[in-house]
């Protein structure tokens, strides 16, 4: 029994370069005509028989513009970052440089007080791995761009440090195919417009 996960990432609140961690602000103009530009392409992924969504306002907000009617789920939420949510990296940088240092370079450490970068994926994989196993379920799952990131590390089996190699774009999408910690990535093409 095989399952075909979906992952769709969030449209963007915010532009690249003000991202905050454990970014809890809605879309903006530029996230909500992001959606409707990709609405086509995106749409189809409604007719899976699961569908599921971070639980942050512009995860939600995009599942339901693309008509996806997302349940929200706690542990596809992004990576708890204990006293620097809602600050840039730059502000965390400015504030704590060398506990963000030891952070970016031990997947282990968890200078902020929240959530390791290990344990991060760790959760995300566990999602990806208790899914209901009904040979051909598809499920779609609208998520921040962190956990996107943190369900291709898991998949591949890469080291932690892999994560600060993937760039993820909004309402980008990746596809895993298999079971329980044995999953194999789809990438699909992208029909051409006339």
């Amino acid at each position: 029994m095989h399952l075909r996960v979906t992952f769709v990432a969030a449209a963007r609140s915010s532009s690249l370069l003000a991202e905050r961690f454990e970014d809890d602000r809605p879309l903006d103009q530029a996230g909500w005509d992001e959606v409707q530009r990709a609405a086509p392409e995106l749409v189809p992924l409604a007719a899976a028989e699961l569908r599921y969504c971070s639980p942050t306002p512009r995860s939600r907000a995009t599942g339901d513009a693309l008509g996806y009617a997302p349940l929200a789920q706690p542990a596809l939420r992004d990576c708890d970052m204990g006293r620097w949510r809602g600050f840039t990296l730059g502000e965390a940088m400015a504030r704590e440089p060398s506990a963000v240092d030891a952070w970016l370079a031990d997947p282990r450490s968890a200078p902020h007080g929240g959530e390791s970068l290990t344990s991060f994926i760790s959760r995300v994989g566990g999602w990806l791995d208790t899914r209901p196993a009904d040979d051909g379920s598809r499920i779609v799952a609208v998520a921040e761009p962190s956990v996107v990131r943190a369900a291709l590390v898991y998949a591949l089996k890469a080291q932690p440090s892999a994560y600060w190699n993937i760039d993820v774009r909004p309402l980008s999408t990746i596809t895993f195919t298999g079971v329980n910690g044995r999953w194999n990535l789809r990438l699909e093409s992208v029909p051409q417009h006339a």
